[in-house]
């Protein structure tokens, strides 16, 4: 790939001091919140942390305390393992009853609110050896929910496309009977006061202290069938990432029931192609990859611990040799263009938290509602916005991602780790919906090519396949900007090409450290982040 003189690195780089720690998120409050825990000590754990639980208050359409969370932690040794905190269904689930009622599983309401596995995430990364106090990692959130902070234009856009019906979602966001807008103040004194308990009392209190009582005895009360052993008996899975291999790098995430596992069968099947260009003349092989990857989801990843999920049949000889191959043959053979309809995504689903320190730690964290405002039900008591991850579960008997009892969904969320001969080399993650990996796969190539993190975030993107359900899947957006090369290679691999606006959520909130030539970091411009280098 020839990467654009205007992405060339400065080559004044290496004549600048060497930076101690980055950290990149998307809201320029957390980011700030991050960079005042490494300000008081604390490493990149701390940072992190700080910074999403400030996005949890700040950007709520995206992600709240109700939610879920992915992270690759890695410490000062070298060593990387994978946090998943994605809560199963209930132990009441009956997918039988639910089929009764509704042809597919439903997007929003308490059907689709599974056990919230975030609050239990931040005890897993914390324990791993952050050098603050629990309560620190806290007190920047707390202080925005009490203080209030102005609505960004992000969340401004969501709250306006969003349905309030819901009495607490409706408290928080139409405060006065009339949704908030970009630039007003977004208090929250119930989110406040439960930070604070989390803080006093420690994450176990979200799921069998006093802030799970109260928060349970709301979520019945609009239908829920979560339990206190439900919640009780929720621990995240620590251990090792998944790994593949990308030309000279090694690319680590977390495995199954992540979709990471899709990142990693795309560069293969990539590698495998031999193309020169993918985000240019051979951007049609690249994108047949992607969308027949996405097939292989929904096909075959569900949750690992209830069904044998087969990596060989991702990852296998045979099955990337078979993807590169029918990826070749896709990207040729002219067709007509068809129109099709523009319909923007509803706005938010993710944030992603990058960091890295002078020791060698990195966090990746993805947090996540799955839709904007998750399952539009928020708690007034405890100020707890609840996800609707449950909502990509499928009601099909014998699915792999059939609904079940204690069966965790399968998940978009992929956080990111790239090594070279061993050595960290990027923290990357993003936001983005069914295509986390396409958005990640882009800045990975274009971060290889010697872009820097904000040129390869910042980038104009295209992503193929169906974002929502009632979509084809040979659609492929294409946001404002993208090379003209690029462009006609996918209007000849018989795609139906939607544009799309520059900046546009469609495409994702990006961020990305990169540690090659020095240690550089960059911040979605789609987003209201920044990017911080110390």
């Amino acid at each position: 790939m020839t990467i654009p003189e205007e992405l060339r690195p400065d080559p004044d780089l290496l004549a600048r001091p060497v930076p101690e720690h980055a950290i990149a998120t998307p809201h320029r409050e957390a980011t700030a919140a991050g960079e005042r825990a490494f300000a008081a000590g604390g490493n990149a754990l701390d940072a992190a942390l700080a910074a999403a639980a400030a996005l949890t208050v700040v950007y709520p359409h995206n992600c709240a305390l109700g939610g879920d969370l992915f992270a690759l932690v890695r410490d000062e040794h070298g060593k990387t393992v994978s946090v998943n905190a994605s809560g199963p269904a209930g132990e009441a689930t009956d997918a039988g009853e639910l089929r009764r009622r509704a042809p597919a599983m439903p997007i929003t309401g308490p059907d689709t609110i599974t056990v919230p596995g975030l609050v239990a995430g931040w005890g897993s990364l914390h324990a791993a050896g952050a050098a603050l106090p629990w309560a620190d990692a806290l007190a920047a959130a707390q202080a925005l929910a009490a203080d209030g902070v102005a609505v960004a234009p992000s969340l401004g856009a969501a709250i306006a496309a969003a349905d309030l019906s819901d009495p607490g979602m409706a408290a928080v966001f139409a405060p006065a009977g009339a949704p908030l807008r970009t630039g007003d103040l977004l208090r929250q004194q119930a989110l406040a006061a439960t930070l604070a308990a989390l803080a006093a009392d420690g994450p176990r209190t979200f799921y069998d202290g006093d802030v799970a009582g109260r928060l349970l005895e709301g979520l019945a009360a609009r239908g829920s069938r979560l339990t206190e052993a439900d919640l009780r008996g929720f621990a995240p899975e620590v251990g090792a990432p998944l790994r593949g291999r990308f030309g000279d790098l090694d690319v680590l995430t977390s495995p199954p029931n992540s979709s990471g596992v899709l990142l990693l069968q795309a560069l293969a099947a990539l590698d495998a192609t031999g193309v020169a260009d993918p985000l240019g003349d051979d951007a049609g092989a690249f994108a047949e990859i992607l969308r027949i990857s996405s097939q292989d989801r929904d096909r075959w990843l569900g949750d690992p611990r209830s069904i044998d999920v087969d990596l060989d049949a991702f990852l296998g000889d045979a099955r990337i040799a078979e993807l590169a191959r029918r990826a070749v043959a896709g990207a040729g053979g002219e067709r007509p263009p068809v129109p099709v309809q523009h319909r923007e995504r509803p706005r938010g689903d993710t944030v992603a938290v990058v960091a890295v320190d002078g020791s060698g730690r990195a966090v990746s964290l993805i947090q996540s509602l799955f839709h904007s405002f998750g399952s539009g039900i928020l708690d007034p008591g405890t100020g707890v916005l609840l996800h609707n991850r449950g909502a990509f579960f499928n009601l099909r008997e014998g699915h792999p991602n059939e609904l079940a009892p204690g069966r965790r969904p399968a998940h978009t969320l992929m956080p990111v780790m790239v090594d070279r001969q061993g050595r960290l080399r990027g923290v990357l993650g993003t936001m983005g919906g069914r295509v986390h990996a396409q958005i990640l796969a882009q800045v990975l190539l274009r971060l290889r090519a010697g872009a820097s993190p904000q040129q390869a975030v910042d980038a104009s993107r295209w992503i193929v396949g169906a974002m929502e359900r009632a979509e084809r899947d040979d659609v492929v957006r294409v946001e404002d900007g993208v090379a003209p090369a690029a462009r006609a290679a996918l209007q000849r691999a018989r795609l139906r090409l939607v544009d799309e606006p520059r900046d546009s959520e469609s495409f994702g909130h990006a961020q990305a450290i990169w540690l090659e030539p020095v240690l550089r970091a960059g911040s979605d411009r789609r987003a209201d982040g920044g990017a911080i280098v110390g």
